[in-house]
């Protein structure tokens, strides 16, 4: 009976469902060490979560006694870790989402200071054409400190301005950036919060922005100003080339990060997970075919129609493949420990932690995996589905055993033996190592998944094949496929985003270095217009003129390779850290990123140098 309707639970939230049963009507599920659900704590306000932890685990300690084969540890999580704190170890926040969080966080303060730094070198570019100003304004008696607080308001004005451009931006942008990333932002118009914080960061901003110019800018004396003798202290010149490096510094840092991010992504995508996920689906047991006469018989009316290869099944997908530590919820619930899983010769204290499953006769052959000893289950074998089971390397590494096959092992309340050992492959993210894998066969579960392998090139017929025999037979549910792959790449979503607004926020960072760089340039050419226009007298060539404006760039440009290089290594290393698997660190990476940014940097210094060396010598000469 339907008792109450309740509103559409929204994205962001962890919790999600299609209906509430009571849980009284689910007491046969009850047990002592139940992975299958999560229990919900409140706790009263001021109480001790470690010591509640604690208390919980004693208490289950005592009633797994009465199940051998589980050693289970509960530990809480606060809900509000839950979606940014994703993984957890021993019940503690150890990265998730959070960590993408603080990433970005990063860049994006980033890119504002490289902005910031841009307005003050542009600034300075154009001091020489407000020179004049500046020595009018004080010869009519304003003081330093009026001429600074209009170079503030200027540059607050242009922060606000920028805001209001911002705002607009997100707001006609924000949908396709949900699109993208899968998520449902919105800009919290309402939350006085929001606009404390924006409104803060503005006018930091355009005072951080404003500072330099402000102050550079109203130290000018109006006497040389008025007479047209302008002198730069060297201690401002090596402030302003101090400032390009620092942002060109942070541009390679955000490039070289990018080429990394993508490496790896695409490393992790393409990585043989040691059986083949090509043209591979799952479908869950549900319905009529947690019914073994209902299975039998799908598997029977699919298996060679036009498009399906094999058929078989399993308790679980073999890319999420059974739990050892849900390290998501803070539980370790697992056949794990003295009592979970016995074999011969296992010392007193040797504790494994095993992902388990229980699969068909022909799952070896549907998934290609490799065996690296022994045998295949087989339905010649009328024991197989008894006394056997298969373990992989990894596992036969974690129990000592030299010569596996024909060793005895007992798990589920089952003994047999080992009749053959798997080659390793991946039963989850790369994130994490190759665990030990525990396999024994029955033909028949009410649970779990049913795998289907299609012909390549051949997905249309298979789906319309399975689909037809799917609705016939359980005909109360929906079909509802999975492709492996596809799930694998979702695995990795994260990364994928990450490597893509990584290369957006790169591109934004160094458009707004090379603005800066031109400002720099103009403002270097402008200052020695007169030696360029003497040397063109004297039979200087235009690519000689180049030379002179640019090398002390590119100088600079090196400097900020070399700063950000090392940076880059340590910060990227520390990310890679997160995988078991990954890539290795290249010097190609570092040369690719250099080089790309000084070819960048060069095209924009000779935009302005080819500009300074072809005018006419005549014009700045004639004065003199």
């Amino acid at each position: 009976m339907v008792t109450s309707v309740f509103e559409d639970i929204g994205p962001e939230s962890s919790m999600q469902f299609d209906f509430l049963l009571n849980w009284e009507g689910q007491k046969s599920k009850l047990e002592w060490a139940s992975p299958e659900f999560r229990t919900y704590v409140q706790l009263v306000p001021g109480a001790d979560a470690g010591l509640v932890e604690a208390k919980i685990n004693r208490v289950i300690k005592s009633g797994v006694k009465q199940e051998k084969n589980l050693a289970t540890y509960i530990g809480l999580q606060p809900m509000a870790d839950q979606y940014l704190h994703a993984s957890f170890v021993d019940g503690k926040p150890a990265g998730g989402r959070i960590e993408y969080v603080r990433i970005f966080t990063g860049v994006a303060a980033f890119i504002l200071l490289i902005a910031c730094i841009n307005f003050m070198v542009l600034s300075t570019a154009r001091s020489i054409k407000r020179a004049k100003e500046v020595g009018v304004r004080k010869v009519l008696g304003s003081a330093r400190a009026e001429l600074i607080t209009q170079f503030y308001c200027e540059a607050l004005l242009l922060a606000l301005l920028a805001f209001i451009i911002t705002m607009a931006a997100v707001w006609i942008l924000l949908p396709a950036f949900n699109d993208f990333t899968g998520k449902q932002l919105t800009l919290p118009f309402t939350e006085k919060s929001f606009w404390l914080v924006v409104a803060g960061l503005t006018v930091f901003t355009g005072l951080v922005a404003g500072s330099y110019p402000a102050f550079f800018l109203s130290s000018f004396q109006p006497v040389r100003i008025l007479k047209g003798v302008m002198r730069f202290t060297s201690r401002g010149s090596w402030f302003r080339k101090g400032l390009t490096v620092f942002q060109f510094s942070l541009s390679v840092l955000l490039l070289i990060a990018t080429v990394i991010v993508s490496r790896q992504t695409r490393f992790v995508q393409e990585r043989h997970l040691g059986y083949d996920r090509e043209n591979l689906l799952y479908i869950r047991i549900e319905g009529e075919l947690a019914k073994q006469n209902k299975y039998a018989l799908f598997k029977e009316q699919v298996s060679g129609r036009q498009g399906v290869k094999m058929v078989d099944r399993s308790t679980e997908t073999p890319h999420t493949m059974g739990f050892v530590v849900d390290e998501r919820d803070g539980v370790a619930n697992t056949l794990n420990g003295n009592d979970a899983i016995n074999w011969e010769g296992k010392e007193k204290n040797a504790s494994v932690g095993f992902k388990p499953a229980s699969v068909g006769f022909d799952f070896v052959r549907l998934m290609n995996l490799r065996l690296a000893a022994g045998r295949d289950f087989s339905r010649s074998n009328a024991t197989d589905s008894s006394d056997a089971f298969l373990v992989n390397e990894e596992a036969v590494r974690q129990m000592g055993m030299k010569e596996p096959v024909g060793k005895w092992i007992s798990a589920w309340n089952k003994k047999g033996h080992i009749i053959g050992v798997l080659k390793d492959y991946h039963t989850g993210s790369l994130h994490e190592q190759i665990k030990p894998v525990i396999v024994d066969v029955k033909e028949y579960e009410y649970f779990g998944v049913i795998l289907v392998r299609l012909g390549a090139g051949q997905t249309r017929e298979g789906l319309a094949a399975l689909r037809e025999v799917y609705e016939k037979l359980n005909p109360d549910y929906p079909f509802d496929y999975h492709f492996i792959d596809q799930e694998y790449h979702d695995l990795y979503r994260s990364e994928e985003v990450m490597g893509k607004l990584s290369s957006a926020f790169t591109i934004i960072a160094i458009v707004i270095s090379c603005l800066g760089l031109l400002g720099l340039v103009m403002f270097s050419a402008e200052q020695r217009t007169k030696e360029i226009g003497i040397r063109k007298v004297l039979g200087a060539s235009v690519s000689s003129i180049i030379g002179l404006l640019s090398r002390d760039f590119l100088q600079l440009i090196g400097i900020a390779i070399l700063i950000a290089s090392p940076v880059a290594w340590y910060l990227m290393d520390s990310w890679l850290r997160s995988f078991a698997y990954k890539i290795t660190l290249q010097w190609w990476y570092f040369a690719l990123a250099g080089g790309a940014t000084t070819g960048i940097a060069l095209l924009t210094i000779s935009f302005q140098s080819v500009k300074a060396a072809l005018a006419n010598p005549v014009k700045s000469l004639r004065t003199d």
